[in-house]
């Protein structure tokens, strides 16, 4: 079987739609499945969305990029950050599915190790992913974190990459459900907490999956 490249958007939380995403692509260890960061917040089972990554990587070659979500929650976790804009935006969720007792260390340590696998970005072949957008005149390994992790494409699409490489990106929710292409950069983040659809992509094939957390996949 030939080695898919596949990304997946931003989950927040809805681990129905992640498992009934995976039902259909049906990964094997011969694929590399890209993360796109984001799983935590606003959905309703941040904690069961990181057990089923967890699980993923024991059948497929997993690469995990962070997203400004897990930022915001383990700059309040161990570098004693407020808590006020991530319970602002979907914290307290995240919380609730992990059964929050007013106890910090809530993090089992198999999710701590998953949060510290994870990368700024990640380069393969003609593409590269990171959570959020880039410099185009910055090589990757001199990205500033507000670019990699913050900057939302409503401000603007950045030009190509000096690479020349794809960028395959989350982070700016496509409300109508809908991948952006704009030919140098893709788009996955498709508003799955919001009633729109998770999304995954054979960037190779351009091969798309959609599932929403009914459990129902898009056609």
């Amino acid at each position: 079987m030939t080695q898919r490249l596949i990304a997946i958007g931003d989950i927040h939380g809805c681990r129905t739609a992640l498992e009934t995403l995976l039902d259909a692509i049906d990964p094997t260890g011969e694929d590399i499945i890209v993360t796109l960061g984001d799983y935590i917040d606003r959905g309703p089972d941040s904690r069961g969305v990181i057990d089923t990554l967890i699980r993923l990587a024991d059948r497929s070659q997993l690469v995990g990029v962070l997203g400004n979500h897990e930022e915001m929650m383990l700059e309040v976790l161990h570098h004693g950050g407020s808590h006020h804009a991530w319970l602002r935006y979907g914290g307290l969720e995240t919380l609730e599915s992990y059964g929050f007792d007013g106890d910090l260390d809530f993090l089992p340590p198999e999710h701590q190790q998953f949060l510290d696998s994870l990368g700024d970005f990640y380069l393969s072949g003609d593409f590269f992913f990171t959570h959020a957008a880039y410099d185009p005149e910055l090589p990757l390994e001199q990205q500033e974190i507000e670019m990699l992790r913050w900057y939302s494409l409503t401000n603007g699409i950045p030009p190509q990459h000096q690479s020349g490489k794809t960028a395959v990106v989350g982070h700016t929710a496509n409300r109508d459900g809908e991948i952006l292409d704009s030919g140098h950069l893709i788009c996955l983040d498709t508003y799955c907490y919001g009633g729109g659809w998770l999304t995954a992509m054979d960037v190779n094939t351009r091969q798309v999956w959609q599932a929403n957390e009914k459990g129902e996949l898009r056609d």
